[in-house]
This record gives C-alpha cells, sequence and structure tokens, in this order.
C-alpha cells in the first residue's frame, strides 16, 4: 500500500509544517523535476569560520557625493572552461573557497565598502525606528488540533522567533511547548518543520542554525514539556511523520561527512546527494535507525514520506509502485483503505482531482476535473465525506466547500480578496480554521464550523497593527502585455489619490520560476515606504510561477526563460509610461530566483531601473549545479552540460553578460543603476559565491578596470552573517536588513523623507 510518486509540495521559506498525516506514501523527487524548498519572498514575521569574519549588518547608497575607491582583486585568467566548443574565462573562480583566507579577505573588504556608502544614507536611522516600531504588534498562526489539544504560534512583537502554544481546549490557558529564543542569545536558532504526533504525547521538531538548511530534530514531551534523548543530525530538506502509534517517525537525511572533515554546516558548497529515507524509534541511537528507501543509481533524487490520516501502515513494507514515472505531480488528498484521492496536473495543467484503487492500479477517476481559468491549488478532507477546496483565481484565492466523494459544489466560503495561507483542518473534524491575509489585511484567522451542514464562518482573531490604517491606501491589479502580447497581472499598492505625474518613488519586485505564485501578502517593510516615503509598491506575477498553473509555469522556464525578464521589464515600462514613476525613480528587487531575474534585467536595461536590490541570486548559470541542492534547480533552468542547454544559459547568464551600457549605447551617460547584492555566510541554499563573483565581476568590468570610467553609480554588497537563505531570519536581522537596503534604495532614487 505505498506509493512512490512524484510530489510537488509549494515550496516556502517559512518553517510550515505538515498537520496531516497519512498511510505511508512515498515520494521521490528528481533533479530534473522537482525543486525541493527554494523560494525566497518578502518575509518579514520572521520567525562559521568560512565567510563571517567580521561580517557587520551593512547598507547602501545612491547619488553619490564622490567616486566610490573599490577594491582590486586578483583576476586568473588562466581558469578557461570549454562549454561544448564554447571556451568561457572564470577568472574569479578562486570565490568559490569560502574557508580560503583570499576570499576572507573579499569579503571583509566589500562589509568596510559597504558600510561606508550605508553611513551617508540619511533615512537609515530613521526607517530602522519606524521599522523597529511597525513591527512591534502581536502576530498569530492558526490554531491546530492534534489528539485533543490545539497548538498555535505566537510572536508577542518583536521576539526573534515565533513561539509554539499549546493548550487543552481553544478557551484554555495557553501554554509554551517550545520557544526557539531560549536556544541562543542572538535568536539565530529557528524551529525549521515539526509534526506532533497523533496522541500529541509527543513534539518532533527541527531546529536550524544561523539560518542553514541543516537541521538537528529533536523530541519533547508534551505533558511536562521534558526533552527525550533523541538527536538526529545531517538531516536537510526533511518532514517528520509519526506513525499512529506514537513509537516513531519517518525522516529524510544525507550521509554524514567523512570522519575527520572540517565542516562549519551551512557554510559549505559541495552537493547534496544520495538522500534516504528512515525510520527512527522514539529513546534509540541514530545509529539504530531504519533504513527504508534509498536510489544510490540516482543520487540526485530526494525523498519524503508521509503516514495517511487513517494511521494505517504497519503491513506497508515493502514499498510497492503506484507512479513510477516523472511525468506530474501527485499530491494525496484522502485514503478509504485503499482508494486514494489525488491533487494532479497529469493532463491538467491547472489540476484535477483523480482517485485510484490500489488493488487496481491501473484503473484512474476523475473526482473534480480541471478549472478553465482558475489553479486548484489545494483540497483537504473535513467533516467526514467533505474537503475544502482552494483555488488561485488570477492570484487571489477563491475558498470553496466541496463533497469528497463526488466532487460536487457544496458552498462557496466567503473571504476577502488576497490569500489563504493556511487552513488548518482534519478530516475527522467539523471545525476548522482559515488563514488569510492580503496587502491591506495584516491576518486574520477564520474558524469555520461545519456541523449544521451550512459553513458557519466567524472570526477567531485578528491581527491589529497599530497606528496602521488601511484607509490611507488603494490596491489596483492591472494586466500589462509582455513583448509577445501575454498579458501579465501585477498588483499596485500606493497612497490613495496619487497623481499620476511620473514623480513617486517606486519598488517593483517579482519572482518568476518553479511554479511558486506570488500572492497578496502584508508587508511592514512596503507600508512604511508608501509611508515615510512616498513609494509605490508593486508585484509583478511574471511566467514561470504558478499563478496560471503548469503552462504559466513552463512558458517562464527552460528555452523559455527570457520571458522572465521580458514580461518584469514591460511590467516596469507600464508603471513609467502609466505615470506612476520614472527610470531614475525606479528601483526593483527579488531574491533567490528573483535575485537572478535581478542580474538578468540590469544587464539587459540597465537605463530602465533607478535601483537594484538583488537577495541570494543566481548569478552563475553556468556552474550553480555544482553546489549544494543546485542540481535540483535544472529543472527550471537547465545545465550547462548539456550542449542545447548551455546555448540557453549562457545568453542571460547574469555572470556572463555584464556589458558597458556607455559602449553599447548612443547615450554615453548610460551606465548600470546603483546595485546592492545581498547575500550571507550560512546561505547554503544559492551559496554566496554566486553573489561574490557577480560583485567582483560589475566592479572590475565597470569601475576598476577603467582609469575614469562613467560607472559613478554604486556597486555594492551586503553581506550578512549567522544567515541564510531567509528562513529562520530572527525579526532584528530582518529589520536591519531593510533599514539598510531602503535608506540605500532613498538615496539612490532621491526619495525624501515624509514624517
Amino acid at each position: 500500500m505505498l506509493s512512490c510518486s512524484r510530489h510537488a509540495p509549494r515550496p516556502t521559506l517559512s518553517p510550515h509544517i505538515t498537520r496531516r498525516l497519512y498511510n505511508l506514501v512515498v515520494f521521490a523527487f528528481s533533479s530534473r523535476h522537482q525543486l525541493q524548498d527554494f523560494s525566497f519572498k518578502p518575509r518579514e514575521n520572521s520567525n562559521s569560520r568560512s565567510l563571517s569574519r567580521s561580517l557587520s549588518a551593512m547598507g547602501s547608497l545612491g547619488a553619490l557625493d564622490a567616486p566610490l575607491r573599490y577594491p582590486v582583486f586578483r583576476r586568473d585568467e588562466s581558469v578557461v572552461d570549454d562549454y561544448h566548443g564554447v571556451l568561457v574565462s572564470d577568472p574569479y573562480r578562486w570565490l568559490e573557497d569560502p574557508d580560503s583566507e583570499e576570499v576572507k579577505d573579499f569579503v571583509q573588504k566589500q562589509v568596510e565598502l559597504t558600510e561606508s556608502v550605508l553611513k551617508t544614507c540619511d533615512t537609515r536611522e530613521k526607517l530602522r525606528e519606524k521599522l523597529t516600531k511597525f513591527y512591534d504588534y502581536p502576530k498569530y498562526d492558526a490554531p491546530f488540533k492534534q489528539g485533543d489539544k490545539y497548538f498555535y504560534f505566537h510572536n508577542t512583537g518583536l521576539q526573534p522567533q515565533k513561539v509554539l502554544y499549546v493548550q487543552d481546549s481553544l478557551d484554555g490557558e495557553p501554554e509554551v511547548l517550545l520557544d526557539p529564543n531560549a536556544l541562543s542569545e542572538d535568536g539565530t536558532v529557528s524551529l525549521n518543520t515539526y509534526a506532533i504526533s497523533e496522541d500529541a504525547k509527543y513534539l518532533g521538531y527541527a531546529l536550524s542554525s544561523s539560518g542553514s538548511d541543516w537541521v538537528t530534530i529533536k523530541v519533547m514531551r508534551v505533558e511536562d514539556k521534558g526533552a527525550e534523548p533523541d538527536t538526529l543530525t545531517w538531516v536537510k530538506f526533511s518532514g517528520i511523520s509519526w506513525t499512529h502509534d506514537s513509537k516513531g517517525f519517518f525522516y529524510t537525511r544525507y550521509p554524514a561527512p567523512n570522519e575527520g572533515e572540517k565542516l562549519d554546516a551551512g557554510t559549505e558548497t559541495n552537493a547534496n546527494l544520495h538522500n534516504q529515507l528512515y525510520y527512527h524509534f522514539l529513546g534509540t541511537d541514530q545509529s539504530e535507525d531504519i533504513l527504508c528507501w534509498k536510489d544510490p543509481e540516482n543520487p540526485k533524487y530526494m525523498f519524503g514520506a508521509s503516514v495517511t490520516e487513517d494511521g494505517k501502515g504497519k503491513e506497508l513494507l515493502p514499498f510497492v509502485k503506484l507512479i513510477d514515472k516523472f511525468e506530474a505531480s501527485y499530491d494525496d488528498i484522502a485514503n478509504d483503505d485503499t482508494v486514494f484521492t489525488f491533487r494532479t496536473n497529469m493532463d491538467a495543467p491547472k489540476y484535477k482531482l483523480v482517485r485510484v484503487d490500489l488493488k487496481e492500479p491501473s484503473t484512474w477517476t476523475e473526482v473534480l476535473q480541471e478549472a478553465e481559468k482558475d489553479v486548484l491549488e489545494s483540497a483537504i478532507a473535513v467533516n467526514g465525506d467533505q474537503m475544502v477546496v482552494s483555488y488561485l483565481s488570477d492570484v487571489k484565492h477563491v475558498l470553496q466547500l466541496r463533497n469528497l466523494e463526488t466532487g460536487a459544489l457544496l458552498h462557496h466560503l466567503p473571504i476577502e480578496i488576497g490569500s489563504v495561507y493556511d487552513v488548518s483542518a482534519r478530516r475527522k473534524d467539523s471545525m476548522f480554521f482559515i488563514g488569510f491575509t492580503s496587502f491591506l489585511t495584516a491576518g486574520i484567522t477564520y474558524q469555520c464550523n461545519l456541523e449544521s451542514g451550512v459553513p458557519d464562518m466567524k472570526v477567531f482573531r485578528e491581527i491589529v497593527v497599530p497606528g496602521f490604517d488601511r484607509n490611507e491606501f488603494h490596491v489596483n491589479q492591472v494586466f500589462v502585455p509582455s513583448k509577445d502580447g501575454t498579458k501579465i497581472p501585477m498588483f499596485i499598492v500606493a497612497k490613495k489619490d496619487i497623481v499620476l505625474d511620473g514623480s513617486h518613488p517606486c519598488l517593483l519586485y517579482a519572482y518568476g520560476g518553479f511554479n511558486i505564485s506570488l500572492t497578496p501578502t502584508f508587508s511592514v517593510s512596503r507600508i512604511v515606504l508608501a509611508r515615510h516615503l512616498g513609494a509605490i509598491y508593486c508585484i509583478a506575477n511574471i511566467r514561470g510561477g504558478g499563478e496560471y498553473g503548469e503552462e504559466w509555469h513552463k512558458a517562464g522556464s527552460l528555452a523559455k526563460k527570457q520571458n522572465c525578464f521580458d514580461d518584469f521589464i514591460s511590467a516596469a515600462e507600464y508603471l513609467v509610461s502609466a505615470g506612476y514613476t520614472q527610470p531614475k525613480k525606479l528601483c526593483i528587487e527579488g531574491g533567490s530566483n528573483g535575485g537572478l531575474l535581478m542580474g538578468a534585467c540590469i544587464n539587459q536595461r540597465p537605463d530602465l531601473f533607478g535601483c537594484a536590490l538583488a537577495h541570494v541570486g543566481v548569478m552563475d548559470m553556468l556552474r550553480f549545479h555544482k553546489f549544494t541542492i543546485g542540481h535540483a534547480w535544472t529543472s527550471d533552468y537547465g545545465c550547462s552540460e548539456k550542449a542545447e542547454e548551455f546555448q540557453w544559459l549562457i545568453k542571460y547568464s547574469p555572470l556572463h553578460n555584464v556589458r558597458r551600457p556607455w559602449e553599447h549605447s548612443p547615450d554615453q551617460a548610460s551606465q548600470y543603476p546603483p546595485t546592492l547584492l545581498l547575500t550571507a555566510d550560512h546561505d547554503d541554499r544559492v551559496v554566496p559565491l554566486h553573489s561574490l563573483k557577480l560583485l567582483a565581476t560589475m566592479q572590475y568590468v565597470l569601475c576598476t578596470s577603467l582609469e575614469k570610467s562613467p560607472q559613478t553609480n554604486p556597486i555594492v554588497g551586503r553581506i550578512d552573517c549567522k544567515a541564510g537563505h531567509g528562513g529562520g531570519r530572527p525579526t532584528q536581522k530582518v529589520i536591519d536588513e531593510c533599514a539598510d537596503m531602503f535608506s540605500f534604495m532613498a538615496k539612490m532614487l532621491g526619495a525624501s523623507w515624509i514624517d
């Protein structure tokens, strides 16, 4: 009764937990077909020997009073690679070694250079003060039930990490179950994932240090908050799934490093290979864990396992293959004994629900057909024979209650225009919770009771931000034609009644990759920018994401990746032509795959932007697959080891397309916009070498290689310490980074402070 299939979990940075437990379903991820956990979004409720020497928090600058004096670094012209007959030099290959003294020196000099710029940004401390004030509001996640207890996360305001609470009933006195803030002085130990056993006796939880993807799994007793001795290491990209007898759980891990190998986990760059699935018996040493699945012939594959909600599964080993090809995504929704319901995009790019009996694995029936326009994002079983279905409709969520057996529509669940970030439900319960947010709503938890047969929805808890008045702002959605005519959705958030005279500072954000959708979410920092810098905030839902299903995703990946850049450039051009802003007032921002987007767009249209903020970007498109989990991204990018795919990559790779604009433009004043590249010493998702190599290349090509360069806009890097790709960053680090990068933006755009 064990199925092995391609599984497509929604990759996010937030430590989101699998709350439903299943009959053991094992999933394999192919590096060519599945990205594991590779997203970067604007995150605010955040909940080393190598690069960390003297890495103070740093910042930015703009219209500089005097030219920057860039440090000069060695170029090794002897490093040349032959890609299918094309010779490509890589003079900063030495920056790939995070432990070398030369790299540490490079980092230290960049830190000092950037700090010299940030010190001139006069809004830096004002922004830090306002951000600190506005972040200081109580934050809650939707509660969830396990056993006979309720659990929820809460941050009082400025706590570094959110805290997990437990209560015997919704009216019961909440008690702290796990407080990550007690685990480190600086808040850099964070909760990465967790699972509570079916009887609510045990909490299995995984801790990350300094933002690394590596985690350590530990176990706690819920009743007396006591610690069990269990400690599991070398775990990455793993869930925790308890068997219903509470004797243990499934998890995945990688082989431990060779004996004697020095390793500051999170700063290494070697590839993550040979993921394996284990079962851990409570109270035993990790060395005794049972190896359940490995695939030595496919070392790049990743696996996951979850126990079904009915808890059956003892007789499931050995495994039986249900789906054996990486042709589509399958997400299990519910099962009745051997009859399973899946959400899939097989022959349905906007997803549908299908059903199969494991006793007759060749016969599949359709439960809920693919919608014509809307994307079926999730379906969660509730109240026995019903399910809560979430659709994405023009980048806004729509909730429905449907019959689980037939798929028939029963009720529409009323919510505002915005994002459903959580549906906290169990099939055995008639009551569930909905977590909602939007650009102007910090957070609402709805409680929905189905006992009467008609959904009874009420506000369970609403998050209030002191001093914030949503009536000051207006949200608009426009559809911008891209280069090929495709309509690209874009949200525009601004103060009410602004005049479209091109005078406003503007921040344009996008991601565009890996089937990830950017839906409306509340952002303290963007509200502060709108209120105190008069800025307009925009999100462009470019191709490559999941906003319109798998076809939208594929239209921005592999050979069609240029569509992402065309879409983003078209969105920027629209903001100028419609009178929202002008190029010198337009700042662009993106992270991870969105950092790649920034690098490509400033190369292709340096004239269109007044400032660029590129977080933890994939900048070396010819070598990304060689480091940590980079091999998993070939699904979206391709790989330079294949001749055809090399030709795609070399055309837009940020590192390989830095050009002097003044040599290619009749406008001799043309130059790159002020650019801030942001990375961190423990980013083991997109390793820092990407940003470091691009920083060195841009500073050389545009600045230090010429005696009097027309490039007067600064090209600098912010290199954080004890931080990773973005997940688990403590509140103070989030505030410090926002103050640095947005004061840099303000100075570069000439934005003045509004009290």
